[in-house]
This record gives structure tokens, C-alpha cells and sequence, in this order.
């Protein structure tokens, strides 16, 4: 049985999205390191700019493609618009992402369905024609950037984790069909990263790594890894192993480690037990 194809420098475009900040910035740099021609798409034109700047001379070149990924219209033309301008798109790296905090105390309708618009609906906008493409090829490289939020429920965090952990069911379950189209899928679950997206958080974040670490980690399980990569391992295996733990033994670390359980409600009123 023939390996299931990994994209190349050398096979085609690798296109970003949510390119021009954090870990989709960082890992667009990795992969013109590597070579690759590497196609960035976000709603602000002036930070792809910068990064197409950024990277001149390197091995590989950034083409910026400017893009809401919430626009499903705009998401097909930009992939017919990348294929049609730099080539056939050999690696696709669905990163674009938001959180907004979620507390439980003042819910609001728009705060997760924004979420879930940009989280995972902007996955598939984007994976729907990319993936026709490469069926038509008969080879492609899917990756889709979820979050070790995705394992079990973190405060605040109510609307990200469940975007990315059906994410992460999106993927397990798509993987079925696209082995048998030669198309690699890929989903990688970073910890907490130090990203303009983190600054949100407003408690302890255990293992928080650089997102530079991260982006290389990124870029090397893209080369190497198989289908689930998760980082740093110290801290995203002990949540695998919780997850498998009661429900209350997992809410008391959660508790603990963020320092959830000295945090007033934002009324000022602490929870009554």
C-alpha cells in the first residue's frame, strides 16, 4: 500500500489562513524558510503586506491574498484566485481563529456564534473547494489548527473549546474519506500560546510556550507528524489522561491551576456552592 501523501515545497502552494498575526504569521516564516510559496490570507491587508516585506529573500515568497473567512463566496474565489495566480495548493493550513471569553455569568447569543462562525465554519468555507481541487489531483495535505482546549471545558473558554472540539470531530471523521483520496488530514492541538488571542485570558496559563516554539513544533508535524499533534507534551498529556478521570477530579485541577476558584463573578459576586 502506497504512503499517504505529504506535501512538498516542490508540489505546490502552501496556503495559510489567519497569516498575518501569531501562529499563522510565525509558521508562514517556517514554511518560506523551507522553500515553500506560501499563500496568506486575512481581513488586514496592511499585516500581510508587512509579511510579504518580512520574508523577501528568503528561500521560498509570501503572496498575500486578503480574505474574510467567514464569506463563503470570497473563500471559493480565493482559492480559484491562488490556484489561478501561483499554482496548485499542495498544503492548506486552516489556522484562522478567534476567542472571545465566555463567562457563564453574562452569556451572549453573538459571542458564540462568532465564534463558531470564524472557528469552524471558516475551517469549512475553506476546506470545501480546496479539497475538491486536490481529489481532482489525487493527492493533498490538510491541516487544521484546533486547541488542547478541546479535550474537556476550561473557564471562560465555553464558546473555543466546543468550536474546537468539533473541530477535532470534524477531523476524525472526514480522515476516513480523504485517506482513500490520497489527501493527508491533519489536526494540531497547541497548549497555551503566547499570542495576541492568550492576552484575552485573565488567569494563570500552565506551560504557556512562545509562539515561535509553537510554530515550529507546527511546521515540524506537518513534516513529520501523523494525524493528531498536540504540544507541549508534559501538559497536554496530563489533560488526555484527565479526561479519562471523573468529572469532579478534572474540575478541581482546572480549578487549581488557573486559580479559577478565587475569582469573583463579574458582578462582584463569588459563586455559592
Amino acid at each position: 500500500m502506497a504512503a499517504l501523501y505529504r506535501a512538498a515545497p516542490r508540489d505546490g502552494v502552501a496556503w495559510i489562513t489567519g497569516a498575518s498575526t501569531g501562529i499563522g504569521r510565525s509558521l508562514a516564516l517556517e514554511l518560506v524558510a523551507e522553500g515553500y510559496i506560501v499563500a496568506a490570507t486575512s481581513r488586514d491587508e496592511e499585516r500581510l503586506a508587512t509579511l510579504v516585506e518580512e520574508t523577501a529573500g528568503m528561500s521560498g515568497r509570501v503572496l498575500s491574498f486578503p480574505c474574510d473567512v467567514t464569506d463563503e463566496d470570497a473563500m471559493v474565489k480565493t482559492v480559484a484566485a491562488i490556484e489561478s495566480e501561483a499554482g496548485p495548493i499542495a498544503l492548506s493550513v486552516f489556522n484562522a481563529g478567534t476567542y472571545f471569553p465566555t463567562r457563564g455569568e453574562r452569556l451572549d447569543v453573538l459571542n458564540i456564534t462568532k465564534t463558531f462562525e470564524i472557528n469552524l465554519y471558516g475551517v469549512m468555507y475553506g476546506l470545501v473547494p480546496v479539497v475538491e481541487r486536490m481529489r481532482e489531483r489525487g493527492r493533498g495535505h490538510v491541516v487544521m489548527v484546533g486547541s488542547a482546549s478541546c479535550y474537556f471545558g476550561w473557564p471562560s473558554a465555553g464558546a473555543y473549546g466546543a468550536s474546537k472540539a468539533a473541530l477535532n470531530n470534524l477531523a476524525e471523521a472526514l480522515k476516513h474519506d480523504f485517506d482513500k483520496m490520497n489527501i493527508r488530514l491533519q489536526v494540531i492541538n497547541p497548549g497555551f500560546v503566547d499570542t495576541p488571542l492568550t492576552e484575552r485570558n485573565h488567569f494563570a496559563m500552565p506551560a504557556l510556550m512562545p509562539v515561535g516554539d509553537a510554530s515550529r513544533r507546527l511546521a515540524k508535524a506537518i513534516r513529520f507528524g501523523g494525524f493528531e499533534t498536540s504540544f507541549p507534551l508534559r501538559f497536554t498529556l496530563a489533560l488526555k489522561l484527565l479526561r479519562i478521570l471523573p468529572f469532579s477530579l478534572r474540575y478541581w485541577f482546572v480549578h487549581k491551576v488557573t486559580g479559577w476558584e478565587r475569582r469573583p463573578l463579574a458582578n462582584g459576586r463569588r459563586r455559592r456552592c
